[in-house]
């Protein structure tokens, strides 16, 4: 997307031209009252109760509110805390500031959803639009009024745990579903009590961490970070994103909390972000350990000036950014500037007008984990499942089958939650074992084949396999029509802090499948992972894999549907999926090479000699249960002027005998520019439902900004030029090519 030419309406999109001049008249009466302390306060955000860090609880918190040294909560989980709190900021403090209350809610609140990189595989940014509502509904009725994501990080390395936070590895995919997760959390109005603040994190290239290591190094060209990663925080500033999360990562080795030229420049500067900017957990602390601190007062000072405003958990700005102040090394006017942003987003959300908005315990029972959410999860569920394989169609199974359910992960609660989903509750999951059951109306032969250990550690890995616990699994498959094999990663080796160098099936569970394989009975695998798989074995031999991610609160009724061919499966996958890690990264949008693959094992061409170059899964694939082919393809012009657009049209038609969903991918690639670029490129797509018969004809456009890209003269353009526009089932697999000229 062109991030260059961002709209002007943003933040302002949810407040009229009258409310927003008694907002800005509020904001300004305070900051003329507010003494330095005051204002620095406004900029110090602690934390409650213990999650990510230290724990923050007591009197001394309270006074501190009291005394206007806080301006805003995370990590407050009681909702008689929450007004407690919020008493002592707006009854107790000189001037009476409300507190912003913040807290990670990622996928779902008490509703718990798949993750987001399950949701991604659906293709389809209403669903997640729609999660984000029930979220925000659920959330700001107990006591919040800020969430920490949509997390947009464009990533394209499998081993770092967060990707399951995202969506992916492709920057309009990305951008698709930031824009939506935005709307979700923020609705139309930010003032309404059902609505929460949205925080695209994290900023910027933090999906680029050398080794897939948590918390690592980033090295990334401009040109990649303006095209791959800058793009979904570009959709998210478009769409009105109230504030932006710094990065843990260094940018041309400046930590990016301090990094001038990213929030200073970019974000506020270019695009003319009118929200507020939020450290991670003591990112601004943490330039000392990257060395480009050297104290406390340092820190805080890089933070300030480079644009940050709110000093997440480490207090270097409250104690020190007053001196720096009064002593001249950080402007007033800077101060003011943080200030005011902080002051405005709470005079958005009407916290001025009514601070105790959000705490309406009545509110609260209604809202969580009503009949319509849990329908809602179900069926986001549904359309996140993505089938891999199904050779010689062993699925949907036959419920007249007599089925075994093999694997620990089939019933457990904890790990279809998933990661980051502080506020599920394993009661309130359907698992994957109950969910055949109650399908099925009958109890189903389980063995759980492998362990999932309470605690993961060094020492204690998921998927051990003992002697006894294959042998009862052996036992329950032989006397199966059907053994229903769950197997993949469990929740506590996904997500943040949660980086694995092999991302093979953990323990010994491919022992397990092996012994499955040798008995009589089909095995359909349902992989269950926070992550993309390096599962060239298991497609190898098993030749049914249903991949479900993890699934949230409704997976296993979902699953069930699933197999048993109630529900079609129609997800697409939003990363590629490797062999094996040696690959990494291997994506749909690589560059090409000098040095092209030929038919010779020695060419010397860009290839390894021991696995394709190709993903064992392409970005975008995704199996079904019936057919569709696409004819047609037109476009209406062979030329495309500036300021104009182009149509691509093509026909699907489902060709099977069942009802099903797919999705239709279109592809660019520049055959010639100023810098290489992408062998092939995502630049639109679309869904579509077809019955049995049925077609469907399907429009995308593209104008210059669908083909810009940060060119060799340092700018976000569109070159002229023949370009080839490809349309398809997945990026490995293109049915119709089209070519078209950018006029001048």
């Amino acid at each position: 997307m062109g991030i260059m030419e961002l709209s002007d309406e943003r933040l302002d999109q949810y407040v009229d031209d009258d409310r927003r001049a008694e907002i800005d008249e509020r904001v300004e009466s305070s900051l003329e009252e507010m003494t330095v302390e005051e204002k620095v306060g406004q900029l110090n955000q602690r934390s409650v109760h213990f999650i990510t860090g230290t724990e923050d609880e007591g009197d001394e918190l309270e006074g501190a509110i009291a005394d206007g040294e806080v301006g805003s909560l995370l990590n407050v989980t009681d909702l008689e805390t929450k007004r407690r709190l919020q008493e002592r900021a707006v009854e107790e403090s000189r001037l009476g500031i409300p507190l912003l209350i913040g807290y990670d809610v990622i996928h779902g609140y008490r509703t718990v959803f798949p993750t987001p990189l399950a949701q991604a595989a659906s293709w389809n940014p209403e669903l997640a639009e729609r999660a984000e509502r029930i979220a925000a509904t659920e959330a700001s009725a107990d006591g919040h009024n800020w969430t920490f994501a949509p997390m947009v990080d464009v990533s394209r390395d499998p081993r770092w745990g967060r990707v399951m936070e995202g969506a992916g590895e492709s920057p309009v995919l990305g951008s698709a579903f930031a824009r939506a997760r935005v709307r979700g959390f923020q609705g139309e109005d930010l003032s309404a009590p059902d609505t929460v603040l949205a925080c695209a994190k994290h900023f910027a290239g933090y999906g680029a961490v050398e080794g897939g290591r948590e918390y690592n190094t980033v090295n990334v060209s401009e040109t990649a970070l303006r095209e791959r990663h800058l793009p979904p925080f570009a959709a998210s500033v478009e769409e009105g994103v109230g504030s932006v999360m710094n990065a843990f990562n260094v940018h041309e080795r400046i930590p990016a909390s301090g990094n001038e030229s990213l929030v200073d420049g970019i974000l506020k500067g270019e695009w003319d972000f009118p929200g507020l900017v939020v450290s991670d957990w003591a990112s601004f602390r943490e330039q000392i350990q990257h060395g480009t601190a050297s104290d406390r007062r340092e820190a805080a000072r890089k933070a300030i000036q480079a644009g940050s405003d709110i000093d997440m958990a480490s207090e270097v700005v409250v104690d020190e950014l007053a001196d720096l102040v009064r002593d001249g090394d950080v402007s007033e006017d800077r101060l003011d500037d943080a200030v005011r942003r902080v002051l405005t987003v709470k005079g958005l959300l009407g916290l001025f007008e009514d601070p105790y908005r959000y705490f309406d315990e009545q509110r609260r029972e209604e809202a969580m984990l009503t009949a319509q959410h849990r329908d809602a999860a179900r069926e986001a569920a549904r359309q996140s499942f993505v089938l891999l394989e199904n050779e010689d169609d062993r699925l949907p199974l036959d419920p007249a089958d007599d089925v075994a359910v093999i694997g620990a992960l089939a019933d457990s609660a904890e790990d279809a939650l998933g990661a980051w989903s502080f506020e599920g509750r394993s009661e309130d999951v359907i698992t994957i074992r109950d969910g055949l059951e109650s399908f099925l109306d009958r109890e189903v032969a389980y063995a759980p084949g492998y362990s999932l250990p309470s605690e993961v550690t060094d020492e204690s890995m998921p998927g051990e396999v003992t002697d006894e616990s294959l042998e009862a699994a052996v036992d329950a498959a032989t006397d199966a029509d059907v053994a229903v094999a769950v197997v993949g990663e469990p929740a506590d080796i996904t997500g943040e802090a949660a980086s694995r160098s092999q991302i093979d099936l953990p323990g010994d569970q491919r022992r397990l499948l092996e012994a499955l394989g040798e008995t009589d009975t089909p095995v359909v695998a349902v992989l269950m992972n926070g992550r993309p798989l390096a599962i060239e074995w298991l497609a190898e031999s098993v030749p049914a894999i249903l991949d479900v991610w993890h699934p949230g609160v409704e997976g296993g009724p979902a699953v069930a549907e699933t197999l048993f061919g109630e529900a079609v499966p129609g997800g697409h996958l939003p990363m590629s999926v490797p062999y094996n890690e040696g690959q990494i990264p291997v994506a749909h949008d690589r560059l090409p090479t000098g040095r092209p693959p030929g038919d010779g094992v020695r060419d010397y061409a860009s290839k390894y000699l021991d696995v394709p170059n190709e993903p064992l899964y392409a970005f975008g694939h995704g199996e079904s249960y019936t057919d569709f082919a696409y004819t047609d393809l037109t476009l209406s012009s062979n030329a495309l002027s500036p300021g104009e657009t182009l149509e691509a049209t093509v026909t699907v038609e489902n060709i099977g005998d069942i009802a099903g969903r797919d999705v239709v991918q279109l592809y660019v690639q520049d055959l010639v520019g100023s810098r290489s670029r992408p062998e092939k490129e995502l630049v639109g797509f679309e869904t579509v439902d077809l019955e049995p018969g049925e077609t469907a004809t399907v429009t995308v456009e593209l104008g210059e900004r669908d083909l810009a890209f940060w060119t060799a003269d340092e700018e976000w353009a569109a070159e002229p030029g023949e370009f080839e526009l490809m349309v398809g089932h997945a990026a490995d697999d293109i049915v119709h090519t089209e070519r078209f000229e950018l006029r001048e």
